[in-house]
């Protein structure tokens, strides 16, 4: 980055977070509905901007809340569309999910979603419709330069941070967004909308997978269904490789669940391992068994165009949405993957989750766990 870089990221309260776009300009919204949406859509308005809200329609005309869609533009005083993608979505999105679970990987569809629709499809939609910016209400922050860079940070607000699912952005992507959250709490996003009059500010929080079940420990089976998928079956072994009994299908399992196995060895058992290969999944006592000192990671992509020309380097390492970020060294690989060795083990590396290397409050990318 270069020096003119501002000196932190955009979005603190009073700050004008559409500065580099022209007085006027239209703007696109992600509009849900919600209150994070529709506060994301009022600060745009406030600040002058002309405001096209858009639902993107993934599950169906069926499960568009139209009434909540409908009295929230109203409110906000802006045109509303929908923009339906729900074919695409099975396609790309859902089908990837169950076949991640046949594959003994645990998907993570947010983080898949985010390049490929929001900012993918939603964006483009917002260029045909002569927009200068695609506004949503993410919990994030953006640097810009004088230049014209861009780099993604964490939001402001830790425990709603959302950068974890924003790390496969490309960099074209990135800089025609604007996250008007960045900088703030849940607490003050819920209270200025209750302030406002918005319905939306009495809801409660969604669920992270728009499409899951309320009980989660049915999300792959209900995904089997879906897609008339074979369960593969096979056994659970212990680490010494003793049969502890059957399992109904590795789509049903993730690396750390305890619960659910219905294997009765007088403490908790822990899955360690799925295996593709055989069907079979390994159950350990020991929860150091689920440990690692490392993990491999795919399709690794960079927001951080310095970083990206190294061949190795340290960061802090996300592994999941929840987790803490923990120093590593991340080295590359002559096949293109990258190998992550931590400075202490992390317990249960789960394979197709998302590894996000940050600098601090700095993304500078990530890939799929192995």
């Amino acid at each position: 980055m270069t020096e003119s870089m501002q000196k932190r990221p955009e979005g603190s309260v009073g700050e004008n977070v559409f500065s580099h776009l022209l007085p006027g300009s239209k703007v696109l919204v992600a509009f849900s509905g919600g209150v994070d949406s529709s506060l994301a859509s009022y600060l745009a308005r406030e600040a002058g901007f002309q405001v096209l809200a858009v639902y993107l329609s993934l599950l169906g005309k069926e499960k568009i809340p139209r009434e909540k869609l409908e009295n929230g533009a109203k409110k906000l005083g802006v045109p509303l569309e929908i923009l339906e993608c729900s074919s695409l979505f099975e396609e790309k999105i859902i089908r990837y999910c169950w076949e991640e679970y046949a594959s003994a990987r645990t998907p993570n569809p947010c983080a898949r979603c985010n390049p490929l629709f929001k900012f993918g499809i939603l964006a483009q939609f917002a260029k045909e419709k002569g927009c200068a910016a695609l506004v949503t209400g993410h919990y994030a922050r953006i640097l810009r330069s004088a230049a014209g860079e861009v780099a993604l940070y964490k939001g402001a607000f830790a425990p709603k941070d959302q950068s974890y699912f924003l790390f496969g952005l490309s960099r074209e992507q990135l800089a025609m967004s604007v996250f008007p959250l960045g900088n703030l709490s849940k607490d003050f996003v819920k209270e200025k909308a209750a302030s406002l009059g918005l319905e939306s500010a009495r809801e409660k929080e969604s669920q992270d997978i728009c499409f899951a079940p309320e009980d989660a420990s049915l999300f792959g089976e209900s995904l089997r269904e879906r897609f008339g998928g074979q369960a593969r079956t096979g056994f659970f072994l212990s680490p010494e490789g003793k049969i502890l009994g059957k399992h109904q299908g590795l789509h049903r399992y993730t690396v750390g669940q305890r619960k659910g196995t219905n294997v009765a060895l007088g403490v908790p058992a822990y899955v360690t391992k799925l295996c593709a290969s055989d069907g079979n999944i390994v159950l350990s006592t020991n929860e150091k068994d689920l440990y690692s000192s490392s993990a491999s990671v795919e399709h690794v992509s960079f927001q951080d165009p310095k970083t990206a020309q190294k061949t190795s380097f340290r960061c802090e390492v996300k592994i999941r949405y929840r987790s803490k970020g923990v120093p590593a060294a991340v080295q590359k690989n002559a096949d293109g993957t990258f190998l992550i060795d931590f400075d202490e083990p992390q317990r249960a590396v789960t394979p197709g989750q998302a590894a996000v290397f940050y600098e601090g409050e700095k993304v500078l990318g990530g890939g799929w766990l192995l």
